[in-house]
């Protein structure tokens, strides 16, 4: 290691241990290192400018982050959480069943876990804990769980992302989540029932069946969003950047026209809250740049794929040593972080030892998501802490259940890679 780059970490580091945003880390690190290597400061605003400018998939982030920011703002959640009710509230744990499909669902338009638990998270809690039906601790976790699948099933902002750092098909990796999610979804649903039987959970008055069809109509226009989105996509009528366009533009219609449940006022503190939260992954991004154009200086990734080609690892062994590493890491970094300055010096690795980089992606995206609720610094925990007042210590302690089962999945697919690359190749998009 030469001494710019320990510099450089030495100032990363230090930095993100006393508090610093770990993007003004990033860059402040690089920028260290740019000095002591006597290269031009300026190099820094290059690297960031040719990125942005070089990546028009980048503008599908703020564009997802819009949508799901109108589609809390407006009646939409509260009517795809009604229909869910219908669906499968009558079962045994029904409002945790209930939790998972919502997430589900809401996945297919956000994009995002952060906005799933802080938005319809937030009312499903609610009506979880009403009457003590369910301990706060026990609801908080199964939404902060199932509000992973978010950014597995498409649309997915850190799958863009990883397409930005890997150049694989967003159109793959899009279709390689949606099984994936499923499948989390699943083993979600299954643990809710089990805890829900050994626990003694009330079951929901059923809605009757013939209402059915009222709260399937009167959340069908929500519903449509994904099937618009992937048909788009998939139909070759629009790239993911403008499918991200047409779901932001087609949940503004949702909420402003057709449902009436948005004001110009609602309208300006969404676009106010999304282009915070845009400039917040967005300077992530712009750190990530430079420190990659660090990385590339240090020539980090030649080292160490040639480092792992001469112990001959196999693509399995490789595959898990990665993944238990993300997941470690998942506990103190978030998932755009991993992303954009981790999984970028194992991408050449990936393909010395012809691991599918879809299949690789979707790990790496499952693996922060699950990240993101692993104690004692899962993001989804303090975010679902800060908008209900849950103590995290119960959080906590309900936690471990449904991080087990997801972390079962993942496995899963690390095994059968099948999982992830059906729906890619069945569909033209791989080998």
């Amino acid at each position: 290691m030469s001494m710019e780059l320990a510099l450089c970490l030495l100032t990363l580091f230090g930095l993100a241990a006393i508090g610093t945003p770990i993007g003004y880390s990033i860059i402040l690190g690089s920028l260290v290192y740019l000095g002591a290597a006597g290269l031009d400061v300026a190099l820094a605003g290059e690297k960031i400018l040719q990125g942005l400018y070089n990546s028009f998939v980048l503008l599908a982030v703020p564009l997802f982050i819009a949508a799901a920011n109108i589609m809390n703002a407006g009646t939409i959640s509260e009517r795809l959480l009604n229909f869910c009710v219908a669906a499968v509230g009558r079962f045994k744990g029904g409002l945790g069943h209930v939790n998972v499909v919502a997430s589900l669902i809401f996945s297919g338009m956000s994009g995002s876990a952060v906005a799933d638990a802080a938005g319809i998270g937030k009312i499903i809690i609610g009506m979880m804990t009403k009457d003590g039906r369910y301990s706060r601790g026990y609801a908080a976790a199964i939404t902060a769980a199932s509000a992973t699948i978010g950014p597995i099933i498409p649309p997915s902002i850190p799958m863009v992302l990883y397409a930005l750092v890997s150049n694989a098909s967003i159109g793959a990796l899009f279709l390689a989540g949606i099984l994936p999610g499923l499948v989390m979804g699943g083993v979600l649903m299954a643990m809710n029932y089990y805890l829900a039987k050994k626990r003694g959970f009330a079951i929901e008055e059923p809605v009757p069946l013939r209402e059915l069809p009222r709260y399937t109509a009167n959340a069908f226009p929500a519903l449509l969003m994904p099937v618009i989105l992937l048909v788009g996509i998939y139909g070759g009528v629009t790239t993911p950047t403008e499918a991200a366009a047409v779901a932001a533009f087609y949940a503004l219609l949702l909420a402003g026209l057709f449902y009436r449940a948005l004001s110009w006022h609602g309208l300006y503190r969404i676009f106010v809250e999304s282009a915070r939260s845009s400039a917040a992954v967005g300077i992530v991004i712009g750190g990530a740049l430079i420190l990659n154009f660090v990385v590339i200086s240090e020539n980090i990734p030649a080292m160490m794929s040639q480092f792992l080609r001469g112990v001959d690892v196999h693509p399995l062994v490789f595959l898990i040593g990665v993944n238990i590493l993300v997941l470690l890491l998942g506990c103190i970094l978030d998932a755009t972080t991993i992303i954009l300055v981790i999984v970028p010096l194992f991408i050449p690795t990936c393909r010395d030892l012809g691991i599918d980089l879809v299949h690789f992606g979707v790990l790496v995206v499952v693996n922060s998501m699950i990240g993101l609720i692993t104690p004692p610094y899962g993001i989804l925990l303090f975010v679902i802490n800060a908008v209900t007042g849950i103590p995290l210590r119960e959080i906590i302690s309900e936690v471990w259940a449904f991080l087990g089962v997801l972390i079962g999945a993942l496995v899963l697919m690390i095994l059968f890679p099948e999982i992830v690359l059906f729906l890619p190749r069945l569909l033209g998009y791989g080998g």
